[in-house]
């Protein structure tokens, strides 16, 4: 009886014990992936980097511009790259490098928006009609196939035309035309997934199907949800500039990558070198970033590809 008694008494209490999981916290499975996409990807991690510089130039714009975006300088009118004007100055004066940096916040602001908004929707698009089939199935894929049957940038255009030229109308253009190829991908995840194991015991046992798509189905999805966006980020950037250049897209006097190129080539047919290599460089250099990312993610998240990188 003693020995039984103190056996009890050196238990620790029920509330003292380590209540700490086994498995490591979330931070350390992230930093852990982190490593490890870093070191299968070096050229995705410098794509990355990019990318996050070009969001803090976006964020610190007025701290790192030398001038004001719209500050003109009459005296150095199409000046080539000085100690004064690192990157040269416009038809006005006013500094390219300065109106390259603000256009970063408008460029990428138009193009991450419209790729939030528009994979998003394709996302919840692809996975109800994936997994209810039948007659909705039948009729938004037929709605999506209106949608691709116009090119991007055409489809984008018609949208302007219809809505008007300015922020917000450039980000809802963009993210319609982003919604058809997020869905379509998506939907073919679904219906791979559906037919498992465990969605059919869910469904066996009276999950309602908007539970079983919310639990069950749409987080099998978020890989190729983000390996999509990372792509569509390239072709937005393209779209928006493409919009701008056109005179559909953002507005002047207000800086983007596109109409900086727009203007400069409207005003005149051989215009300085310098105002269109450098708002080129940033587009090209931006939308191979998003591209080479986008590779690298996928090649991360899938695992027939991942166990050939190991």
């Amino acid at each position: 009886m003693s020995e039984f008694s103190s056996t009890i008494s050196n238990k620790p209490p029920l509330w003292a014990t380590d209540a700490t999981p086994a498995t490591p916290g979330l931070l350390k499975r992230g930093w852990r992936a982190l490593l490890r996409f870093m070191h299968n990807s070096p050229v995705g991690t410098i794509a990355a980097l990019i990318w996050i510089l070009l969001i803090l130039i976006a964020i610190f714009a007025p701290s790192l511009a030398p001038y004001a975006p719209q500050e003109a300088d009459y005296g150095a009118i199409r000046q080539a790259p000085s100690a004064q004007h690192l990157l040269g100055a416009d038809d006005i004066g006013r500094d390219v490098l300065s109106r390259i940096i603000f256009g970063a916040r408008i460029t990428l602001l138009v193009s991450i928006v419209s790729v939030l908004i528009g994979d998003l929707i394709g996302f919840f698009w692809g996975v109800t009609s994936g997994y209810l089939g039948q007659r909705f199935d039948l009729i938004s894929q037929r709605v999506l196939d209106v949608l691709m049957s116009f090119p991007a940038l055409i489809l984008a255009l018609l949208l302007l035309v219809a809505i008007g030229a300015g922020l917000t109308t450039v980000i809802i253009a963009i993210a319609v035309t982003r919604i058809p190829s997020s869905a379509r991908v998506i939907r073919s995840v679904v219906l791979s997934i559906k037919e498992t194991a465990y969605v059919e015991a869910a469904r066996s046992v009276g999950v309602r199907p908007w539970r079983i798509m919310l639990v069950h189905i749409a987080p099998q999805c978020i890989a190729p949800l983000i390996v999509i966006a990372t792509l569509n980020l390239g072709a937005a950037i393209f779209a928006e500039s493409a919009l701008s250049f056109l005179g559909l897209g953002i507005p002047p006097p207000a800086p983007s990558w596109g109409n900086m190129l727009g203007g400069v080539l409207a005003a005149s047919f051989r215009p300085s070198w310098w105002l269109v290599i450098f708002p080129g460089l940033a587009i090209t250099i931006s939308i191979m970033a998003a591209n080479l990312l986008g590779d690298a993610l996928r090649d991360f998240l899938d695992p027939r590809l991942r166990s050939r990188l190991n």
